[in-house]
């Protein structure tokens, strides 16, 4: 079976040390998209960039090795990856001796292709803080607003909407309240959003709402960021839009969801609360 109920998640489960891609649990994108309306032609483009800070392995001479990985899978993958399998199939290299790190990499690209169904791009670099410095998201912070909120799921896309009688707009705007849950485990999910559009400029203070009525919302990073981008198409419609979320990491685990209504290869900013 690969529905969540049937992953790790929310299980006692013995972490072996040893590879095995078995542990590796698909979830079908199909059936929660058709709860949005979004069909096999999708009307989007996108990642969900992972970024792994617990990933070691040994040398041939037993060594211990660790290094920083970043995983990008395509958003026309038909498949999300479980994120505690996820962990469970990087922990198992700890006691393997590997050649070196590109041989490392071309075991992980094969393995998390075959899982998620579509070539799954990776990159391992040393564990350096200067390569990874924390950055601000561009974007005006919605979060200062003085308004009144007092519903918190489900999220409410009639909160949102956009003057179509101004000229349009070019913004970007930020925001770090976003909370939703694991639909399995009921644990919260914490992550920044921001949001770039051109159109008819977006109502701030109803957006704001949204974002935050998806805070009791029982859904996976990926599905969250993909019905935000839905509903705000639906109910503003810009002519130009692109929706990224900043999770915070979970078992040394981050997950990235990008979607964008044109071609684009996002950045991958680690925020100060990554």
């Amino acid at each position: 079976m690969s529905t969540p109920e049937h992953s790790p998640l929310g299980k006692n489960t013995p972490y072996a040390d040893r590879y095995d891609p078995s542990l590796l649990f698909a979830i079908p994108r199909a059936e929660k998209r058709a709860e949005i309306g979004v069909a096999e032609l999708l009307p989007f483009h996108g990642v969900d960039i992972w970024n792994a800070y617990e990933l070691s392995w040994l040398d041939l001479r037993g060594k211990p090795v660790v290094a920083l990985a970043e995983f990008r899978v395509p958003a026309a993958s038909p498949n999300i990856i479980e994120s505690k399998s996820f962990k469970l199939y990087l922990n198992g290299f700890a006691q393997e001796r590997i050649v070196d790190a590109a041989a490392l990499a071309a075991t992980l690209m094969h393995d998390l292709s075959a899982a998620a169904g579509a070539l799954v791009g990776v990159q391992l670099s040393e564990a350096d803080a200067a390569a990874y410095p924390v950055t601000d998201l561009d974007g005006r912070l919605l979060d200062s607003q003085s308004i009144d909120i007092d519903h918190y799921g489900p999220p409410q896309a009639e909160f949102l909407s956009a003057d179509n009688s101004a000229i349009a707009v070019e913004e970007t705007v930020v925001s770090h309240l976003l909370r939703s849950n694991c639909p399995v485990t009921g644990q919260p999910d914490w992550g920044s959003v921001q949001i770039t559009y051109r159109g008819p400029p977006i109502e701030h203070a109803g957006l704001l709402r949204y974002l935050v009525s998806f805070r009791n919302h029982n859904e996976f990073h990926e599905q969250c960021i993909e019905r935000i981008f839905v509903d705000l198409m639906e109910r503003c419609a810009p002519q130009q839009l692109s929706v990224y979320a900043r999770y915070t990491r979970r078992g040394g685990l981050d997950i990235n969801p990008f979607r964008s209504s044109t071609p684009e290869t996002p950045g991958n900013p680690r925020t100060a609360r990554q």
